[in-house]
């Protein structure tokens, strides 16, 4: 069960965006959502994504049917904590992520770079947005949609596209396209990549990674 977990957030993970926001309103904490239309075959993978944040520190929520999944980065430390929450095997997991660790699980994802403002303007998700294209180290080509009208935070969801000077609302590449939904300011609580939850057994990213090429262990 946990490598099909596995692939699904891979799927997710690849096809995630990133940036670092100057904008005009300026949001600390909050929760993004980001609809995702798939154009790969992912079974189980949602179709939503959430992210809470809070300054530094971000939180990606995945609910994937027989379980759920949290990711956390630390995008200042660029460390991670990761939990897999599986109800009908009475499973709860958590294995803390160094930044080698969060290398390595980001070693598959494509780089992207050459990115070029076109001039084109349109509003989404009720932001004023601007397109930009940019290509990967795979050989594709995608388009974005960034907007200057509101300052987040870099976060999980947001860390792959840096170089844009604007907050990510929408994101088309040749595996999935990622429209942001909603950005709500407000209190999510603390965010940490060093606390394992109550309930949660520890484990290392090592065993973590056996047990999902096991298939849980199942």
């Amino acid at each position: 069960m946990l490598k099909s977990i596995k692939t699904s957030v891979v799927a997710l993970i690849l096809v995630s965006t990133a940036i670092i926001a100057h904008a005009q309103k300026k949001v600390t904490e909050g929760t993004i959502v980001y609809g995702i239309k798939y154009k790969i075959s992912a079974p189980g993978a949602p179709e939503e994504q959430k992210v809470k944040f809070n300054g530094d520190i971000s939180k990606l929520e995945l609910d994937m049917g027989p379980a759920s999944v949290g990711v956390f980065l630390d995008s200042k430390t660029q460390t991670g904590l990761l939990l897999v929450d599986i109800p009908v095997a009475q499973k709860q997991l958590a294995s803390k992520m160094t930044k080698a660790d969060m290398d390595e699980s980001n070693a598959a994802k494509p780089k992207y770079s050459d990115f070029k403002a076109t001039g084109e303007k349109k509003t989404i998700a009720g932001y004023n947005a601007e397109k930009y294209t940019f290509k990967d180290d795979k050989g594709g080509t995608g388009e974005l949609w960034a907007t200057t009208d509101v300052d987040a935070p870099t976060n999980i969801a947001t860390a792959d596209f840096k170089e844009v000077k604007g907050f990510i609302v929408m994101v088309d590449t040749s595996m999935a396209t990622i429209t942001l939904k909603s950005l709500t300011e407000g209190k999510v609580g603390e965010l940490s990549v060093t606390k394992i939850p109550t309930g949660y057994d520890e484990i290392t990213y090592a065993e973590m990674k056996a047990l999902q090429q096991q298939g849980g262990g199942e």
